[in-house]
């Protein structure tokens, strides 16, 4: 009885192709159609665990922690300065779903900084800023804006404590005049003081305290 072969089913090559294109486990440099790329861990052709991603038109790199493919975890932001052509680093911190989430520090221009929690990509819960005149805010944040309980202090070391809102000083609160020796107390809306005292503080420590004090009631 003759033996009759059959030919042997050969695989699709682009099976192989496919095999090889999935991303798990630790890779190479990967690059985008753009010229992006990325260095580090994939799951499942998503980025995840540690990697480095690189945007060249944007100038802007990404290093630290991934979760199916987006920043999650910690790691640092910095972008590329056009005078020095070298990256400097404008935020460091938490990250969650491809947002700063958690506690941070931002670089902003010359010497301004933010130093606290933020969430959904925005300044909110307890942080301090420091601004460009010298001027520290410390307290509670909301969506970006100093919002709740916080403590304003001026480069002549004046100082504001008590409530905020939208940015702005609302509700009860102090503000210690300390180069005049006075302090005021009361009540204020959107920055204005509406009601209160004021009374000496600290006047013969002062600096530049008025003329004359301030009569008792």
């Amino acid at each position: 009885m003759p033996i009759v072969k059959y030919p042997r089913a050969t695989e699709p090559l682009w099976h192989e192709w496919d095999r090889k294109a999935q991303k798990c486990g630790l890779r190479h440099m990967v690059y985008a159609v753009n010229g992006d790329y990325y260095t580090g861990e994939w799951l499942d052709n998503l980025k995840h665990g540690k990697g480095i991603q690189v945007w060249t038109r944007a100038g802007a790199i990404y290093s630290g922690d991934w979760k199916f493919g987006k920043r999650d975890g910690y790691g640092s932001y910095s972008i590329l300065d056009p005078v020095t052509k070298e990256y400097k680093k404008v935020y460091a911190g938490w990250w969650k779903n491809d947002m700063k989430c958690g506690y941070g520090v931002t670089f902003y221009s010359g010497v301004e900084r933010y130093e606290g929690e933020w969430s959904g990509g925005l300044r909110s819960g307890w942080g301090r800023m420091y601004f460009q005149d010298g001027s520290i805010y410390e307290g509670q944040w909301l969506e970006d804006r100093p919002g709740g309980q916080g403590m304003l202090r001026l480069p002549n070391e004046n100082r504001y404590e008590g409530g905020w809102k939208d940015g702005k000083k609302h509700g009860p609160g102090k503000f210690f005049y300390l180069d005049k020796g006075q302090l005021f107390e009361g009540i204020w809306a959107a920055d204005i003081p509406k009601c209160g005292i004021l009374i000496d503080f600290g006047r013969d420590e002062a600096p530049a305290p008025p003329q004359y004090p301030i009569p008792k009631v």
